[in-house]
């Protein structure tokens, strides 16, 4: 199975291992996005941190924007969560974040399970 954008999803997991490794589960998403921030810069991995999108509806760009958490290499959007698991929500919150994007690949990283979970969103 050839999967989209292999070599880079493969590198933005082993990042949020790492950073999971090191702080495990229980604290607030902020405290993981900050020390994923610290990890993408150390490795040279380009990235943008709360990404702005307008929402295009019906031919007008409504006044309320949304922020994707990470938008890396460009073209992965990565969300970031402190649940108990990985939620239905999430996931449509996924398919519209690549709705709006134009992207093709979200990650839905959970740091609030005490094994790092995370799932691949394709649209």
């Amino acid at each position: 199975m050839d999967l989209i954008h292999r070599e880079e999803s493969y590198s933005i997991i082993g990042i949020c291992m790492e950073v999971h490794n090191n702080l495990g589960a229980g604290f607030m998403e902020i405290v993981y996005k900050d020390a994923l921030e610290y990890e993408l810069k150390k490795s040279g991995i380009f990235y943008e941190r709360e990404k702005e999108y307008a929402v295009n509806y019906k031919g007008i760009v409504l006044p309320h924007k949304f922020y994707a958490d990470f938008v890396v290499y460009d073209k992965i959007i990565l969300e970031v969560k402190g649940r108990s698991d990985i939620a239905e929500e999430h996931v449509a919150q996924a398919i519209n974040y690549l709705k709006v994007s134009g992207n093709q690949l979200a990650l839905i990283v959970n740091f609030g399970e005490m094994k790092l979970n995370y799932k691949r969103i394709i649209f």
